[in-house]
C-alpha cells in the first residue's frame, strides 16, 4: 500500500511541474509520505552506524571501561562467528603458579588468562564458554582467572571480586565464582554475598571478617593493574598464550567455535 501511494505521489509530481511537492499531495498522502520518509531515514542512519562499527572493529560483546567512553548496549547480540581470531599482539603476562586461580594441567600447551567482571553481562555469557573449553580440551588448555571490575559501570563488581578472594582463602574460589555468574544480579546486598558463602559451606566467621575488612582488596588491585598492563579496555578480556609464549587476545564474549579456532592451531 505504501508503494502504491508513493507511485501516485511521484506521478503527480511529474505531471505538475508548476507545483511543489506538498501542493500536489492530499493530507492523507502527506501523512503516508512522512511516515515512509521517516522510516527510510532511520534505516539509512542505522545502516551507516552498523557500517562504521564494522569498519572500526567494534565489538558488541564487551563492556568497556569508563576510559572507553562507552558500554556495549546489546548483551544478547550474537558475537561474530567468523573463524578469524582477533589480530595477534604480543603481551607480557606474568603467571604466579602459587597464587593465581588456575584450572587445568600446569603443563598444558595453551594457557588462557581471563580478566573478568562479576557484574558484566558479557562475562556471564563467556563463563560457560570457558567451562566448555576446559571440558573439550582436558589436559591441553589451562584457565587462569583474574579480576577486572569496572566500577564506573558495575558498582558492586569490586566487592564481589573481594568476596571471591575471601572464598579462595577457604579453597572455594571456583565454586564461589561460578555462582556469581550463574546468579548474576542477585548479589547487590552484603547479606546475600555472605549467604552464598554459608551455602557453599565456608566458615562464616572467617569469611565475614575477610569480606567486611576488605582484606583481599590488594589482590583485586593487582589483577586490575595486570589487566591495564595487558592492554585490556573492557570485559571479558582474555589472553591466549601458546607454549612458546606467543599471545593472542580475545576481546569480548567470543562463541565457543571462535575460541576453538584460536586454540586448535596452537595444539598442532
Amino acid at each position: 500500500m505504501f508503494i502504491f501511494h508513493l507511485f501516485i505521489i511521484l506521478f503527480s509530481i511529474m505531471e505538475s511541474k508548476r507545483n511543489n511537492l506538498f501542493d500536489v499531495m492530499s493530507p492523507a498522502q502527506t501523512f503516508v509520505f512522512g511516515i515512509v520518509a521517516g522510516i527510510m531515514t532511520l534505516c539509512t542512519i542505522g545502516f551507516f552506524v552498523l557500517l562504521s562499527i564494522m569498519l572500526t572493529g567494534g565489538n558488541f560483546a564487551m563492556a568497556k571501561t569508563s576510559g572507553g567512553n562507552a558500554v556495549a548496549a546489546a548483551p544478547n547480540a550474537a558475537a561474530p562467528t567468523a573463524a578469524a581470531p582477533t589480530a595477534a599482539r604480543q603481551v607480557t603476562i606474568d603467571i604466579d603458579e602459587k597464587n593465581d586461580h588456575i584450572l587445568g594441567d600446569k603443563n598444558a600447551k595453551v594457557t588462557i588468562v581471563e580478566f573478568s567482571d562479576a557484574e558484566c553481562p558479557f562475562c556471564s555469557r563467556f563463563h560457560p564458554t570457558m567451562q566448555q573449553v576446559m571440558a573439550d580440551y582436558d589436559g591441553d588448555v589451562r584457565w587462569i582467572f583474574r579480576h577486572f571490575p569496572l566500577e564506573s559501570i558495575h558498582p558492586t563488581a569490586r566487592k564481589l571480586a573481594v568476596a571471591s578472594e575471601c572464598a579462595a582463602q577457604q579453597g572455594k574460589f571456583w565454586e564461589f565464582t561460578d555462582q556469581l555468574y550463574e546468579r548474576q544480579g542477585s548479589f547487590s546486598a552484603d547479606t546475600v554475598i555472605k549467604g552464598l558463602a554459608k551455602e557453599l559451606g565456608l566458615n562464616a566467621s572467617k569469611f565475614d571478617s575477610c569480606f567486611d575488612g576488605r582484606e583481599t582488596d590488594n589482590l583485586v588491585q593487582d589483577d586490575l593493574n595486570a589487566a591495564t598492563a595487558a592492554g585490556c579496555t573492557g570485559t571479558p578480556c582474555s589472553i591466549v598464550i601458546d607454549k612458546d609464549g606467543n599471545t593472542t587476545p580475545i576481546n569480548g564474549a567470543f562463541p565457543i567455535d571462535r575460541v576453538k579456532a584460536i586454540i586448535d592451531p596452537l595444539l598442532k
